[in-house]
């Protein structure tokens, strides 16, 4: 499909669903997420169950649908860097940057904002979950199932939430 053919509006799609389907790291061979590039729409596949959830399918019987693979952890990893680099206050700046330093880090960050610096996590869940959006969002454009025009619109219409 090119992107002459992008028929998608993103404010049409749950782009929430489709930020969950980026972030499952099932094992793809024995379930998958696929979206329906006319509509929008996802399905969720299982070896066992096919999309009905009852009659098993091959994957390469659904060719008209389109897998969504996990993103990388390199793009979730980034979010907590640019959010914690967003914080006006420089002590937890430091605190959560700190955090992504070494092993763990996606858990360290979680422990550090929920049990230090609890007043950040409705500002943290508003920021990432902006970012799934985006990257919801993104995912559509590099798929061609939406075009230029509407990706820059929609990037330029919803900038990063202030972070304090």
């Amino acid at each position: 499909m090119g992107t002459e053919d992008a028929v998608l509006d993103p404010s049409k799609i749950d782009l929430q669903e489709i930020a969950v389907a980026l972030e499952d790291g099932s094992d793809h061979y024995e379930r998958r997420w696929l979206i329906d590039p006319s509509t929008g729409e996802l399905t969720l596949w299982s070896s066992d169950t096919g999309i009905d959830g009852h009659n098993p399918i091959d994957l390469d019987e659904l060719d008209h649908l389109i897998p969504i693979d996990q993103m990388s952890s390199r793009v979730a990893y980034r979010d907590m860097a640019d959010f914690a680099a967003a914080l006006s206050d420089e002590r937890e700046a430091a605190q959560l940057s700190r955090a992504l330093d070494g092993p763990k880090p996606f858990r360290r960050f979680r422990n550090e904002i929920h049990q230090r610096l609890p007043h950040l996590v409705p500002v943290w869940n508003a920021f990432q979950q902006h970012r799934a959006n985006g990257h919801a969002v993104e995912w559509l454009y590099d798929n061609n199932l939406i075009d230029e025009p509407t990706f820059d619109r929609y990037r330029a219409d919803h900038p990063d939430p202030d972070v304090p």
